[in-house]
């Protein structure tokens, strides 16, 4: 069954004390995405103090050269990023493994006007499966994530589950897998359940949040129950992440979410 999944923003004070609060809560994981700057053996004692784990962070690097090169006005489908790319992996593989995190979210970045669509998509494979060796040798999963590009990331490369798949697959690598998230794809395509069913095998790493808003379930035109359901009708074990906003007060969201399980959650 996936293990469900709190969103850091939804607890007040320092992302130190953030874990208890979650805990509190009934979860046992939270997703800590940006990891820059923080006192990172701090934040994994609070998460081990706390019976806590955390899900994922982003790729990222400290030299804000090598930021603005895999930053998505540049980003991966550029052949002159891949140094930069290799180098912000390892950097994430770093803090990972002081933090004991097993999923690094990687992105494309913004697409190249002019230059022919399959150009870009051949340069992110190849920037990918040189970065997978790394995760091969450290043991983590580089979850690639597209998003939407009608509301939220106006020119992002990287959009549908199709293309995300097809670079996946094109990698080759079983520490290479997508970051399906509902809010951006039901912008995207819609078809959700069936996208998650057919793809499964390539999905490594799952974000919920409803539409329009971007808040959490119940709150937009997503039949968040039978998503729910789907998901764990596939078998699926991993992160599920409520990366979205809250509404109400965080008790009322969370015991909403809880409900909102299926059965065996």
């Amino acid at each position: 069954m996936y293990t469900l999944t709190a969103s850091v923003g939804w607890f007040p004070g320092e992302i130190y004390d953030k874990p208890a609060e979650a805990a509190k809560r009934g979860f046992r994981a939270m997703e800590v995405l940006g990891w820059k700057g923080l006192d990172l053996p701090r934040l994994k004692k609070a998460f081990d103090d706390a019976g806590m784990v955390i899900s994922a962070i982003n790729f990222g690097s400290e030299d804000p050269a090598k930021q603005e090169m895999i930053a998505w006005t540049h980003g991966i489908v550029h052949d002159d990023a891949r140094d930069a790319f290799l180098g912000a992996i390892e950097e994430s593989i770093a803090a990972a493994k002081v933090l004991d995190v097993k999923n690094i979210v990687i992105t494309s970045g913004n697409e190249i006007p002019d230059v022919p669509r399959e150009t870009q998509h051949s340069s992110l494979v190849c920037n990918i499966r040189a970065a997978a060796k790394l995760a091969e040798a450290a043991g983590v999963t580089l979850v690639l994530e597209p998003l939407n590009r009608l509301i939220s990331h106006k020119g992002h490369y990287l959009n549908t589950t199709a293309e995300a798949v097809a670079v996946v697959r094109e990698v080759g690598s079983p520490n290479v897998r997508v970051l399906y998230d509902v809010f951006h794809q039901q912008i995207t395509e819609g078809n959700v359940i069936n996208n998650i069913r057919d793809n499964i095998e390539y999905i490594g790493h799952i974000h919920i949040g409803d539409v329009p808003g971007r808040c959490q379930p119940g709150t937009g035109e997503i039949n968040y129950p039978n998503v729910f359901r789907a998901i764990a009708d596939t078998g699926y074990s991993g992160f599920v992440v409520f990366e979205c906003g809250i509404t109400e007060d965080v008790d009322t969201v969370c015991r909403k979410m809880w409900a909102m399980q299926p059965q065996n959650a």
